[in-house]
């Protein structure tokens, strides 16, 4: 069976609820469309667990983009050269990652071995953008967020990094006719035509799964490709 995930964002334990929800063997691949990282508790944890499955597809999403361009520098030991080569850029880019729930994914990455750190960096510099999979009868576009400026004549190589990790789909658009899209980034919570909101939510080929894993009242969801089963997580009851 083929399965697709996205936005985990640390939550390990819903992790592991969802892989034995769908008792996902080594005859199955799971597809995870990014934002494995930041927010939750154990986001390095998850990276790491994902780094050992063989049958796991991972993409990247707009928080491990954050981390790529962070992690490097904030790791590295603090001198004068290290000072000079903190230009706005790099400062407004850190500062954007802590808006974003960098927090634990830092203090997580800080705790490893320094070949480990090597590890989970290399391993989020070869993620995915996207993914096309055929299953069974029906064809797939993986991606984490959308198809930012989207045009029926583009190329999917013609899209600029940006327009699929942070571009939000337009769901009132049917982008193609025999093709599904299967995105996270957006919580389905926050879909203001979503009939069943914190669900995943299907709409003109559209299918959006990130149900909102790190919040409270929300889940991680998992979506079969053969089947069109929907998997859930029990819900972020948040901190006590």
């Amino acid at each position: 069976m083929t399965y697709v995930i996205s936005d985990i964002h640390g939550e390990y334990g819903m992790f592991e609820e969802i892989l034995e929800k769908i008792r996902f063997s080594d005859s199955d691949t799971l597809f995870v469309l990014g934002d494995m990282i930041d927010r939750g508790p154990d986001p390095i944890k998850v990276v790491m667990k994902l780094m050992s499955m063989p049958n796991a597809v991972c993409l990247v999403g707009n928080h491990e983009l954050m981390a790529i361009d962070c992690l490097e520098f904030l790791m590295q030991e603090i001198t004068d050269k290290a000072l000079k080569e903190l230009d706005q850029n790099m400062l407004d880019n850190i500062m954007t990652w802590q808006y974003n729930g960098s927090r634990t994914t830092i203090e997580a990455f800080r705790r490893l071995a320094p070949r480990y750190r090597e590890a989970v960096l290399e391993f989020m510099k070869d993620l995915s953008v996207y993914e096309e999979v055929n299953v069974g009868s029906k064809e797939y576009l993986l991606v984490h967020a959308g198809l930012g400026n989207f045009s029926p004549d583009r190329d999917m190589d013609d899209y600029a990094l940006d327009e699929l990790v942070w571009e939000r789909p337009d769901y009132r658009m049917q982008y193609f006719k025999d093709k599904l899209v299967v995105t996270g980034h957006t919580p389905t919570q926050t879909i203001s035509e979503n009939p069943r909101p914190g669900y995943i939510y299907r709409v003109n080929n559209h299918i959006a799964i990130d149900c909102g894993a790190c919040f409270e009242g929300g889940r991680l969801a998992a979506l079969c490709l053969d089947t069109g089963e929907e998997f859930y997580s029990k819900e972020n009851i948040g901190k006590k």
